[in-house]
């Protein structure tokens, strides 16, 4: 599974093995949780964490936005003096993870790769699928990273789909050969408008045409030894089975085939990277991610939102 020459995901034996070899790896916790928890990922962070590891908070490392959605993708400027605040360097080999696995990790490997850093990779089952193994953890305060210089990078932008983008692919014939299919990663009954939003006052539903891929389709529960669970993403022909299932077999086979190009989207933009991560592994070339997602588009009065009732 991987982009390149540095895979986008690795077990965390091969970290620790990268770790071993001496080559510099300069680790991130990118933990994030929903707006309605009552978690603290960086005091998570401060009591236990990848030792070296810095923590890359999403909503801070971001661009402001006019409806004041969180954690939209940084400029490049912004990207790069989180990087030398990190001591991060163009040539770092950065190694991602977050404390549910895969969860919000994928998003800031997004960013990452994204921004054209494509030495980055994500732990698979994260801080705890590394604590599992019994591998070393730190805590407390951290210490000054070294002072370091990330030129700013430029942002592909075939990655990212805006609102007017998206409204137009929602309006193009369905036998357009310019028309992306938009997978919705959200759970399947906020999908269907049958369920609320988590956030208050957001009508649920879907952007037109779109499939309902929920995104812990492409993952597997596992159970740590301490009897908490923790989350990896599914062998690549789980993956492809999981993405058939869901869509159906003439979709997958095109977009396999790049005959059909794939938008990502979620609630907010950060479990539709799970989608990106998951169709990158399997070698899907053509797929960006809509940043605003469900949020941005639904909050929008002009917006059409599609309902089923069932």
């Amino acid at each position: 599974m991987s982009s390149g020459s540095t895979p986008l995901l690795l077990s965390p034996s091969q970290v620790h093995n990268l770790t071993r070899s001496n080559k510099p790896v300069a680790f991130l916790d990118a933990s994030w949780v929903m707006p309605n928890s009552s978690r603290k990922p960086y005091n998570e962070f401060l009591a236990k964490r990848i030792p070296g590891a810095q923590f890359l908070d999403v909503d801070e490392v971001s661009s402001p936005h006019p409806l004041g959605l969180k954690h939209m993708m940084p400029t490049g400027r912004v990207f790069a003096d989180a990087c030398e605040a990190f001591g991060i360097e163009p040539s770092s080999h950065v190694v991602i993870y977050d404390t549910s696995g895969v969860f919000s990790s994928p998003r800031a490997l997004f960013m990452f790769r994204t921004f054209g850093h494509s030495n980055s990779s994500i732990i698979n089952g994260g801080l705890p699928a590394w604590m599992d193994l019994g591998l070393p953890v730190e805590s407390g305060p951290l210490t000054k990273t070294r002072t370091v210089r990330y030129e700013t990078p430029l942002l592909d932008t075939e990655a990212l789909r805006n609102y007017d983008e998206i409204v137009a692919n929602s309006q193009e014939p369905s036998t357009s050969s310019r028309t992306s299919l938009v997978l919705d990663a959200r759970a399947r009954g906020r999908y269907l408008g049958q369920e609320p939003e988590p956030r208050p006052g957001l009508a649920s539903g879907h952007i037109p045409r779109s499939l309902s891929l929920p995104f812990n389709l492409f993952l597997k529960k596992n159970a740590a030894k301490d009897g908490t669970e923790f989350t990896t993403l599914l062998p690549e022909p789980d993956l492809k089975v999981a993405l058939a299932d869901a869509i159906g077999a003439e979709h997958t086979t095109h977009i396999m085939q790049g005959l059909m190009p794939v938008i990502t989207s979620c609630g907010s933009g950060m479990t539709a990277a799970v989608l990106w991560l998951g169709l990158k592994c399997l070698g899907v070339e053509k797929v960006s991610l809509y940043d605003e997602s469900w949020t941005g588009y639904a909050m929008r009065p002009t917006s059409k939102i599609e309902t089923i009732n069932t």
